[in-house]
């Protein structure tokens, strides 16, 4: 009797472990985000898709601050795009592939050295339709220790802020950061005004290294976000906020 309980022990233990080794096998992407083969497909209820938020085209749309106390900051549109980055299916359906030809540079003279920090924000917030599941932004550091965070709105208006990382590397880099549950993006009265609206971009420096005058470049912000309830919204609803 107890042999054949122990054999049924081990068969349920096999039984398990491989169910474990079957799920974990199932997991595409880095821990926290999306999985890529997801992307644009509808999935339990989800319709996952890139949306370029902006690309900085405009630099008369953004307006830096810094306090006066501590230094002087200036924005400038430069030709240039990060050579990474990715052109967007929905760019070519709607034949604007290619006019992406600026970046937004950012410099920043500082006073004296110690701890400060400044701002880049459009002159009104930018909605990103549906639930948000993560940003990313393309961003020069100049290889300096500043941390770059970014800043929006929730679905009640309250601001939020999440950091995407340090800016000590050379080059181009895309800097991505997930927008947990937390954050309240939708109410299920509201199916119209889901979404959070972007308000910013917040560089903190390092005291050690904020002296003398600063660059940093900004490029292509991205989502990925679930549009299924836009999908699934009848034609003739009628839109609130009015």
């Amino acid at each position: 009797m107890n042999k054949q309980r122990l054999a049924l022990l081990a068969l349920c233990t096999t039984v398990v472990l491989f169910g474990a080794v079957a799920v974990n096998a199932q997991v595409q992407g880095p821990v926290g985000e999306p999985d890529p083969a997801l992307v644009g497909i509808n999935s339990a209820g989800q319709l996952l898709s890139r949306i370029n938020v902006t690309d900085f085209e405009d630099a008369a749309f953004w307006r830096g601050s810094m306090a006066s106390d501590e230094g002087l900051i200036t924005l400038r549109r430069l030709p240039g795009r990060p050579a990474g980055k990715e052109v967007l299916q929905e760019e070519e359906d709607l034949g604007i592939a290619g006019t992406d030809e600026f970046v937004l540079g950012v410099r920043v003279e500082f006073y004296r050295r110690g701890f400060s920090t400044f701002s880049v924000n459009p002159v009104r917030p930018i909605p990103i339709p549906g639930i948000t599941k993560t940003i990313s932004v393309w961003v020069i550091g100049r290889n300096f220790n500043h941390v770059l965070k970014i800043q929006f709105l929730d679905f009640f208006g309250r601001t939020k802020e999440l950091t995407l990382g340090k800016l000590n590397f050379v080059g181009w880099k895309q800097l991505t950061v997930t927008v947990p549950p937390s954050i309240p993006q939708s109410d299920f009265h509201f199916f119209d005004q889901a979404g959070i609206r972007l308000t910013g971009f917040q560089v903190e420096t390092d005291p050690l290294e904020a002296f003398g005058t600063y660059y940093v470049y900004l490029d292509g912000v991205r989502a990925i976000s679930d549009l299924f309830v836009e999908a699934i919204r009848d034609e003739d609803d009628v839109p609130d906020g009015w």
